[in-house]
C-alpha cells in the first residue's frame, strides 16, 4: 500500500435486485425509494462527498439507469422550475446534477459482493479507495466513511466499519476477530473475519457494516478468490487473504446506523430523518403520538 495516497474514488455497488421490498422494487431500483424526500442512495453519495470523495463509480445492473439519471441534468425539468419561479429547487437540483464526477460500470451476473467491487478494477487503478453499501446509511458528525478515511490515512492500513450487536445477532453480519489497539481504544487490529457464523461460534460481537477503505491489492486477490456461500464471490474471503498480505483494521465508528435494506430498518430511517427535519417534527410527533392511543 502506497503511504499516505488520498482516497479519491468511491465504489457503490447498486447493481442488486431488491428482492426483499417486492413488488416496489419490481420497477423501481431499491435504491431510489424515498428517505423523507431524497432517495437513499442520494444519503449515501452526499456521505462521500462531504468527506472529499471525487468521483463515485456505481457497479449497476439492466433497469437501474434511474440511479444514474437522478444525478444528471434534466433540461426538461429545469424548464419547468423556470417557468415556476420557484428559485430554492432551481438551486437544489443544480447542486443535485454538479455534486460529483459519476461513472458507471455494470456487474452483468450477480456474483456477489467480492465481484461487483472487482467489476470497478479499471476506472480505480493503483490507488486506495473507498467503499459504500447502499443498505448502511449513517448519521454522525463526522460522515462514517471520512472517520475510516482518517484511519487508512493515520495507519497506513485497509480499514472496515465495525459496529457491536447482539450475541444473538451474530449469525446475522459478517463478524470480526480482532483485538483492540492501545492508542485508540475504537480501532482494532483484524486477525480473521467470519461471514455470518453461528452463535456460538462467534469470536467477537463487532460486526461488518458497509464502508470499506481498501488498497488496490482487494482486486489481484479477488481475481483468484474462489465463490463462497450462494456461489458468490464473497468480500469477506478476499478480506482474510488480505490480513496475510497488508495491514486491516476495523473501526467502530461513531454515528447511528439504519439498515435500510430491511423493511423495519427503513421505516426506522424514515421517521428519524423526518424528525431531525424542524418543518416536520412538531406534526409528525403529534401524529406519532396519536396513532399510539
Amino acid at each position: 500500500m502506497t503511504h499516505n495516497q488520498k482516497v479519491r474514488k468511491a465504489v457503490v455497488p447498486v447493481a442488486g435486485l431488491g428482492t426483499r421490498f417486492l413488488p416496489v422494487t419490481k420497477t423501481i431500483p431499491k435504491e431510489m425509494l424515498p428517505i423523507v424526500d431524497k432517495p437513499s442512495i442520494q444519503y449515501i453519495v452526499e456521505e462521500a462527498v462531504c468527506s472529499g470523495i471525487e468521483q463515485i463509480i456505481f457497479v449497476n445492473s439492466s433497469g437501474k439507469e434511474a440511479i444514474e439519471d437522478h444525478f444528471d441534468t434534466n433540461l426538461q425539468l429545469d424548464a419547468i422550475l423556470q417557468k415556476k419561479k420557484d428559485p430554492r429547487l432551481i438551486e437544489e437540483m443544480k447542486k443535485l446534477s454538479q455534486m460529483v464526477q459519476i461513472t458507471t460500470v455494470r456487474q452483468k451476473e450477480p456474483l456477489g459482493l467480492g465481484h461487483a467491487i472487482y467489476c470497478a478494477k479499471n476506472l480505480i487503478g493503483n490507488e486506495p479507495f473507498a467503499v459504500l453499501l447502499g443498505d448502511d446509511l449513517v448519521d454522525a458528525k463526522v460522515p462514517c466513511i471520512q472517520q475510516l478515511m482518517q484511519a487508512h490515512q493515520a495507519q497506513n492500513a485497509n480499514v472496515v466499519a465495525l459496529m457491536e450487536v447482539p450475541k444473538d445477532q451474530t449469525y446475522l453480519y459478517g463478524i470480526a476477530d480482532a483485538s483492540a489497539q492501545k492508542e485508540n481504544p475504537r480501532a482494532y487490529d483484524v486477525r480473521h473475519f467470519f461471514e455470518k457464523p453461528k452463535i456460538e461460534d462467534a469470536p467477537s460481537n463487532l460486526a461488518i457494516i458497509g464502508r470499506y477503505v481498501l488498497s488496490p491489492k482487494i482486486f489481484e486477490i479477488l481475481e483468484t478468490t474462489r465463490p463462497g456461500k450462494n456461489g458468490e464471490i464473497q468480500l469477506t474471503d478476499a478480506l482474510n487473504t488480505l490480513t496475510s498480505h497488508e495491514k486491516v483494521i476495523g473501526l467502530q465508528y461513531e454515528g447511528l446506523r439504519f439498515d435500510a435494506g430491511d423493511k423495519i430498518g427503513f421505516l426506522e430511517a424514515n421517521l428519524y430523518f423526518a424528525l431531525k427535519r424542524p418543518e416536520f417534527k412538531d406534526r409528525l410527533s403529534k401524529i406519532l403520538r396519536r396513532l399510539e392511543l
